[in-house]
C-alpha cells in the first residue's frame, strides 16, 4: 500500500451493490466509472476497497479496460495487497501488457504466488524472459518448478492451459484416508470434481468423482470404485483439439498428462471456454485478413496488423484489372457493361464468403472431412446453381429493362449463373484444399476465394458479350 491512512477520502460508497456495475447494455455503468476515477484522483482507498476490490475478477477486468489508461496503474497501487492479479487475464493482451510492464517484478511475483498455475502462466507467458526468470526466481521451489514445467510447453497446448493443482491419490488408499487427506491438506486446488489415481511414479491409473467418494463408505479402497480416466489429453496437443474433446464428451474437467503418461495437470471447463473464445475470434479475425488485433491497440499497431493482407488483396485487384482491361474495346461500344460489371462480381463475391465462412468454420470443428466432402461439395454446387438461376433471371430481367436490351438481360443472367456456380464451388475447395496442404483455411481463404470471383465475373460477363456483340 503506497498511501496511508490519513490520506483516505470518505467517499460514501456506490448507492448500487457491485453486482450491478452494468447498464442494460452490458457495458460499465457511466456513473460507476465517475465514481472510480473520482476515487482515484482523491486516492479514496477506502471507496476502492469496499467497491472495487470486491469485484469478481471478470467484472474487474472490464472495469480496467473501462477506465482511463493513466487510472489503470494508479487504482492497481492504491489497492495494493486488495487487487485480485487474476483480473489481468480477463483484459486485452495489450493492457495487461501495459499494466504489467510499469510493476515492479517484487510485486508480480508476489502476486503471482497466489494465483492457480493456469492463470500464473497466462500473465508470465507474455513476459520479456529476463523479467520471467526474475520473477519465477522469488517464488517457493515447488511451485516455480510447476510454472517453468507448463511455460516449457508450447504455446497454444494443453499443457500451457493446463493447471497443475490436483487432487492424487494411490490405489491401495481407502475413502476414509482420502477423505481425510483433502480436509487435512491446504496445498490443494480451490475446487475440483475428479481425484485422479496414480501409481509410484505418478503414471495416471484411473479417477474417482467426488461423488462417488460421497457414496462410498470410508473402508471400501479407491482402487475398487476408481474408473478409467475419460480421455486423458496429451500435453503437447493443441488447445483447440482439448476443447472439442470437452466439447464431443461433454467433459468437465481432464487428467493432462506427459508422453509417459505421467500425470501433470489438469484442464478444466472454464479454461476451455476461453479457449472456444479465443479461437472463434480468432477464426473471425483472419477470416476479415486481420492479424491478433485488440480494441486497445493504437493506431500504428491496428494498421500494420492489416496491411499485409490488404497489400496481398492489391495485387489479386490488378490481376482482375487486367481480365478487365483485355475487353477495353467492348466496353468502349456498349458503356452498359461498365455499370453493370460490379453487380456480377459484387454477388459472386458474396455467394463465395457465405459458403466459403460454413467450410472454413467446418473445418475447424472437424465436421467436414474426405468422408463427406464430396456430399457438401456437391451440396454447394447445387446452391450456387439455384441462386445463381434465381439472382440471374432477376437482374437479367431488370437491366434488359433498364437498357431496354434483351441482349443485355440475357448476358448478364447467363455471366451470373456462371460466376454463383464459380463461387460455390471456389468457396469450399479452396479452403479445404489449403487445409489439406497444412495451410490456415482461416487466413488466406478469403483472399483466393475473391480473386475466383472477380476473374470469373468479369471473364463471364465481357467475353459472353464480346463473342455477343462483335
Amino acid at each position: 500500500m503506497t498511501e496511508n491512512e490519513d490520506e483516505i477520502v470518505n467517499r460514501p460508497a456506490a448507492e448500487e451493490s457491485h453486482d450491478d456495475i452494468y447498464d442494460d447494455e452490458g457495458s460499465v455503468r457511466h456513473d460507476f466509472l465517475t465514481l472510480v476515477g473520482a476515487a482515484i484522483t482523491d486516492r479514496d482507498v477506502l471507496f476502492l476497497r469496499q467497491n472495487v476490490a470486491r469485484l469478481h475478477e471478470s467484472e474487474l477486468g472490464d472495469l480496467i479496460e473501462a477506465i482511463q489508461p493513466d487510472q489503470r496503474l494508479a487504482m492497481i497501487r492504491l489497492l495494493g495487497d486488495d487487487f485480485d492479479m487474476t483480473a489481468l487475464t480477463e483484459v486485452d493482451e495489450t493492457i495487461r501488457m501495459q499494466i504489467v510492464d510499469q510493476m515492479p517484478n517484487e510485486q508480480i511475483a508476489a502476486a503471482i504466488g497466489d494465483l492457480d498455475s493456469d492463470d500464473a502462466v497466462y500473465i508470465l507467458e507474455d513476459l520479456d524472459d529476463e523479467d520471467r526468470e526474475e520473477i519465477l526466481a522469488q517464488l517457493p521451489f515447488t511451485e516455480r518448478v510447476r510454472l517453468r514445467r507448463a511455460l516449457d510447453y508450447p504455446e497454444s497446448s494443453a499443457g500451457r492451459r493446463m493447471q497443475t493443482e490436483f487432487v492424487a491419490v494411490p490405489p491401495f488408499w481407502t475413502v476414509g484416508q482420502t477423505i481425510d487427506y483433502m480436509r487435512d491438506e491446504e496445498d490443494l486446488p480451490e475446487s475440483f470434481t475428479q481425484i485422479f489415481v496414480i501409481d509410484p511414479t505418478f503414471k495416471l491409473l484411473g479417477a474417482v468423482n467426488l461423488d462417488a467418494i460421497l457414496r462410498t463408505k470410508r473402508q471400501v479402497k479407491i482402487e475398487t470404485i476408481m474408473h478409467a480416466t475419460n480421455h486423458p489429453i496429451p500435453a503437447e496437443m493443441d488447445q483447440e483439439e482439448a476443447a472439442q474433446l470437452f466439447e464431443q464428451y461433454d467433459l468437465l474437467s481432464a487428467a493432462v498428462v506427459d508422453e509417459n503418461e505421467r500425470l501433470v495437470g489438469v484442464l478444466t471447463i472454464d479454461d476451455v471456454v476461453d479457449v472456444i473464445q479465443e479461437e472463434a475470434e480468432e477464426d473471425l479475425l483472419r477470416l476479415g485478413g486481420v492479424g491478433d488485433e485488440e480494441l486497445s491497440d493504437s493506431i500504428a499497431e491496428t494498421s500494420r496488423s492489416r496491411v499485409p493482407w490488404l497489400a496481398v488483396n492489391l495485387v489479386t485487384a490488378f490481376m482482375a484489372a487486367s481480365v478487365i482491361s483485355l475487353f477495353e474495346a467492348t466496353i468502349q461500344e456498349i458503356v452498359a457493361l461498365a455499370v453493370l460489371m460490379p453487380i456480377v462480381a459484387g454477388m459472386g463475391g458474396n455467394a463465395g464468403s457465405q459458403t466459403m465462412t460454413v467450410t472454413v468454420r467446418a473445418l475447424a470443428t472437424r465436421n467436414l472431412d474426405i468422408h463427406n466432402a464430396f456430399r457438401v461439395v456437391r451440396r454447394e454446387a447445387g446452391v450456387g446453381l439455384l441462386n445463381g438461376l434465381i439472382f440471374g433471371v432477376s437482374i437479367g430481367a431488370v437491366a434488359g429493362f433498364w437498357f431496354q436490351d434483351p441482349n443485355i438481360g440475357v448476358i448478364i443472367a447467363t455471366a451470373m449463373l456462371i460466376n454463383m456456380m464459380a463461387a460455390a464451388i471456389a468457396g469450399i475447395l479452396i479452403p479445404m484444399s489449403l487445409d489439406r496442404f497444412g495451410a490456415d483455411p482461416a487466413v488466406s481463404s478469403a483472399v483466393f476465394v475473391t480473386t475466383v470471383t472477380d476473374i470469373t465475373g468479369f471473364f463471364a460477363f465481357l467475353g459472353l458479350a464480346t463473342w455477343w456483340f462483335m
